[in-house]
């Protein structure tokens, strides 16, 4: 190519970085803004965007979470705005190691899940049953967020619906919470537990929730290698900028 060739490619995906981190930028902003807005005001949000937000954004956890995200996102789209701009060597680099180490934590994350998917069962068994057989039925959050999500997800507890046996709800109603049952004629089943509608017990989240990635495994896969391109092409570019600002 002609050195006229070159600079013009070189001011094209200069100008693609930009507007591209530009627009990373902007998103995690707002998603920390939501997030801020929610910790702080949580209620406001919910009665302005009732009728289209999930019961789950009542949930304080949700808010740290956008704020986590939109905070990175911000960094990220900051670096590489500036570095493109700037044209600064250092902004680009920092840029290239932070989509790095993100990529290489979603790709450790990936394996782990893969791989220890019964040790992860096991450790979340460790941590979230006794709270359950604690709180659930006198920690409101806690069992607003168990009740929201078995509501959606249509199971019982983690495991199963022994995680409630001798929770504070068990003891008081002598049954296990309404959205662990399902509406199913009698037979071999656990009728006692649920007396309310004569149903049987749904299976445990964890369960569920492999089950619905497995489904939904191909939407999963690309979701996931739509991403991993991204951050492919967003360091590729980033290091095409870098290396070649010593020749412009």
């Amino acid at each position: 190519l002609s050195p006229g060739a070159k600079m013009g490619c070189f001011t094209f995906i200069k100008v693609m970085m930009i507007l591209f981190n530009l627009a990373i930028f902007l998103g995690g902003g707002t998603l920390l803004g939501v997030g801020i807005w929610v910790t702080v005001d949580g209620q406001s949000f919910l009665d302005i965007f009732g009728a289209l937000s999930s019961s789950v954004l009542q949930v304080v956890n949700v808010s740290y979470f956008l704020i986590v995200i939109g905070a990175i996102l911000l960094v990220i789209g900051f670096l590489g705005c500036c570095g493109a701009q700037k044209e600064s060597k250092c902004l680009l680099m920092m840029f290239f190691s932070v989509v790095l180490i993100i990529f290489i934590a979603e790709i450790a994350a990936a394996v782990v899940a893969l791989v220890y998917t019964g040790l992860a069962e096991t450790l979340l068994t460790a941590a979230v049953t006794p709270l359950l057989k604690e709180k659930y039925g006198t920690d409101n959050s806690l069992t607003h967020i168990w009740n929201v999500t078995m509501k959606e997800v249509h199971c019982c507890g983690l495991n199963n619906y022994t995680d409630f046996t001798d929770s504070p709800w068990n003891k008081e109603y002598g049954a296990y919470p309404e959205p662990c049952c399902k509406d199913q004629v009698r037979g071999s089943i656990l009728t006692l537990a649920c007396p309310h509608l004569r149903g049987s017990l749904l299976q445990g989240c964890f369960d569920q929730i492999l089950e619905e990635i497995r489904t939904n495994a191909g939407v999963v896969g690309g979701v996931a290698a739509g991403i991993a391109a991204l951050e492919i092409a967003a360091m590729a570019v980033s290091m095409y900028l870098y290396c070649h600002l010593d020749q412009k």
